[in-house]
């Protein structure tokens, strides 16, 4: 009989667990008030105001059904406008209860970073955000939502060229 792998020596079963960890430290700080989908979504706005929603969802990896109906729902809480552009196209931005709501969140933001990567020294922590973004740019395209950067430059471009050759451009 060929060896079995060792359960807890398997990186998905690891980032599986990584993954429950972060989430629940993330929910304990922030006493449940918004989500690490939601949180990661409303820095996106702030960093971009009035992205379109089709753009948001590449840029936080998420399909395009979960931001929109992420979008209504943060839309429903008060913490996003949502407008209506050409072609049926929808600009997300933040409203003021938004911003307010990332301004009270920062300093248990980073407070849940600290005490996830607690225990580890300063050189361990840095190499391991080095290697945790290596392992996701090496893996982005087995997504099956992969994060897409979008240039502005190339947004706008897209923007002026008649809709087929639009739809055809990449990014």
């Amino acid at each position: 009989m060929p060896d079995q792998p060792v359960l807890h020596d398997q990186p998905g079963h690891l980032i599986r667990r990584a993954h429950q960890i972060a989430v629940s430290v993330f929910l304990d700080a922030l006493g449940g008030e918004a989500t690490p989908v939601q949180y990661a979504v409303l820095e996106l706005l702030r960093e971009k105001p009035g992205i379109d929603q089709a753009t948001l969802a590449q840029e936080a990896a998420l399909d395009t059904s979960t931001t929109a109906d992420l979008a209504a729902r943060l839309e429903s809480k008060g913490w996003i406008a949502r407008h209506v552009l050409a072609r049926g196209r929808r600009s997300l931005a933040l409203t003021p209860e938004g911003e307010r709501l990332l301004a009270s969140v920062a300093p248990a933001i980073r407070k849940l970073n600290r005490t996830l990567l607690a225990g580890l020294s300063t050189a361990e922590r840095d190499e391991f955000m080095r290697l945790l973004r290596k392992f996701v740019e090496l893996n982005n395209g087995k997504s099956r939502a992969p994060l897409r950067r979008v240039a502005a430059a190339d947004k706008a471009a897209a923007a002026t060229l008649p809709r087929s050759r639009a739809a055809r451009s990449p990014g």
